[in-house]
């Protein structure tokens, strides 16, 4: 997000200065190499580096000579208990505040709880410094396009002047602007996770039931997004949802209500339903396998919790190959991309086919395009046995039926 920033910024014509404190990513991003996987954006770092557009510096103190405008994108993960933690928050906005000139205002871009701006600017203590919100809704796999192209841009501040200061920044972008109070953006951000993390847990389900009565699910989701009021998007079932904003956005969303006296039933039957829907594929598989996973061979395709990125943050993959695991299975996966964890029982190869090579069950987990195009004869050639359980309905239905005896795709209940 903080590489996107910069990057987007740069592109609309503005100088950036940005912060890098871990030397080896700095020593990477200044030779134009990404320490992540994100389509574009190398070749818009390089392209931003030569040009002068962007400086990398390794401290804030190298970035504060004339800069009026500090954004802070650094990570909020969830502590124990779910919350967010704020503490590189906090620690980067002392920085700024330290060496901030008069008049500076410090935009805090960073996923946030409500009421953060506020505790900062106690905290900071300073009032010649201003705090506005301006969440970011960047999706992995396509995160400077949509810095570019908007659904909207969204600045919270608590007067006028500061909110249009920080939205003349995005003058030439045509998107809907719209200025809110710091607590309304703060909250704007989580309310929008948390709800289309709720579409997703809700067509899982559905998808569910679908499998149980024989229904196909791309037919019922298909006629009841045809109406207007609710539409077709994020209304794909798969394996569950996962990545490096639903689960923890959705879990500080409780968190906040319930320290306010609030109960905010649906979003936490949501997480209910994810951890739900990562047993349903565990539980469908082993079905699949006469009941017994013990000893078996599973093929995994895909690590990442999405196509296009590395990112395997609360991924789906890997917390249902954690629960194949469990059950006595061993896992061989590949991903074109991202790496799997160092656990007992996985294996990580390099192509699709050796992943299949004496698996007694094959499982796409990502919905990377490429799976396919993969032509299931070698495939089946090479498995010891021959189910195959799509979870992200990518794969060509005729064309693998035909080399399969079982194969089944998620939310299909033929």
């Amino acid at each position: 997000m903080g590489l996107t920033t910069a990057l987007g910024l740069a592109k609309l014509g503005h100088s950036v200065v940005g912060v890098e404190i871990n030397p080896e990513k700095l020593h990477s991003l200044n030779s134009g190499k990404l320490p992540i996987y994100e389509p574009g954006l190398e070749s818009e770092l390089l392209g931003s580096l030569k040009s002068g557009r962007v400086v990398l510096k390794a401290a804030i103190q190298d970035a504060t000579s004339d800069s009026k405008m500090f954004f802070i994108c650094v990570p909020t993960p969830q502590d124990d208990v779910g919350a967010a933690d704020l503490k590189f928050v906090i620690a980067a906005s002392k920085d700024v505040a330290e060496h901030a000139s008069p008049d500076s205002v410090v935009v805090i871009k960073s996923t946030v709880p409500v009421g953060t701006g506020e505790m900062l600017r106690s905290l900071i203590g300073r009032d010649d410094i201003s705090f506005a919100s301006n969440p970011e809704f960047l999706r992995e796999g396509s995160a400077l396009q949509d810095f570019m192209e908007p659904d909207r841009i969204l600045v919270g501040a608590d007067t006028s002047k500061v909110s249009d200061n920080v939205l003349a920044l995005y003058a030439n972008i045509d998107a809907p602007k719209l200025s809110t109070s710091v607590k309304s953006a703060e909250l704007i951000k989580y309310a929008a996770n948390a709800y289309l993390a709720s579409r997703l847990s809700f067509v899982n389900d559905l998808a569910a039931l679908c499998e149980q009565v024989g229904a196909d699910v791309d037919d019922v989701v298909s006629g009841m997004g045809s109406d207007s009021r609710i539409g077709s998007r994020f209304l794909h079932p798969g394996p569950g949802w996962g990545g490096s904003c639903f689960p923890k956005d959705t879990r500080a969303l409780v968190s906040v209500a319930q320290n306010n006296g609030v109960s905010l039933g649906v979003v936490g039957a949501a997480i209910q339903s994810n951890d739900n829907a990562f047993s349903r594929v565990v539980t469908r598989l082993k079905s699949l396998l006469g009941n017994e996973l013990n000893g078996k061979i599973i093929a995994v395709w895909g690590l990442a919790f999405k196509a296009n990125t590395d990112d395997t943050r609360d991924s789906p993959s890997l917390e249902i190959i954690k629960r194949l695991l469990s059950k006595g299975s061993k896992v061989t996966a590949f991903d074109p991309i991202a790496s799997a964890p160092n656990w007992e029982g996985l294996t990580q190869v390099e192509t699709a086919v050796e992943a299949a090579t004496n698996a007694d069950a094959l499982l796409i987990l990502t919905e990377w395009s490429e799976f396919s195009q993969v032509d299931p004869k070698p495939i089946a050639n090479v498995m010891s046995g021959s189910v195959v359980l799509d979870t992200r309905r990518i794969l060509p239905v005729e064309k693998w039926s035909s080399e399969f005896e079982t194969f089944k795709i998620l939310g299909n209940g033929a």
